[in-house]
């Protein structure tokens, strides 16, 4: 029996893009000093605005209003990712890491996507 969703916090992907904020957040306290507010910092914005923004659609009465805050978090994805290619290619993540990471995003992207698609079928 499914669990009924009464917030954002009962959505399974808002809790991987949750603690994957939280794992990449941690990652980025090892990146050189010089990078901490640099590509450190835009990788945690991002890869906090990814849940927080399914968070803010998501507490809207409007649908259209929540599938643009989904539209938000697939754009933020597509930046973490891109933060995080450039964190791999100079080397501040192994591959290993980084691919572990990004499979994991692709995988959120995918539920976003599925998301988004069941509530287009609510449109007015």
């Amino acid at each position: 029996m499914k669990k009924k969703i009464q917030s954002f916090e009962d959505l399974e992907v808002y809790q991987k893009l949750t603690r994957l904020h939280l794992e990449v957040h941690e990652v980025t306290l090892s990146f050189p000093k010089f990078e901490m507010y640099e590509l450190g910092s835009q990788l945690r914005r991002s890869s906090n605005s990814i849940p927080a923004n399914l968070a803010e659609g998501r507490n809207n009465n409007h649908i259209n209003l929540y599938l643009e805050g989904i539209n938000r978090a697939l754009e933020e994805l597509q930046e973490t990712r891109h933060h995080l290619y450039v964190a791999f290619q100079k080397g501040y993540l192994d591959q290993l890491k980084y691919e572990d990471v990004v499979a994991r995003y692709a995988e959120s992207a995918k539920m976003l996507f599925g998301l988004q698609h069941s509530l287009q079928k609510f449109k007015p």
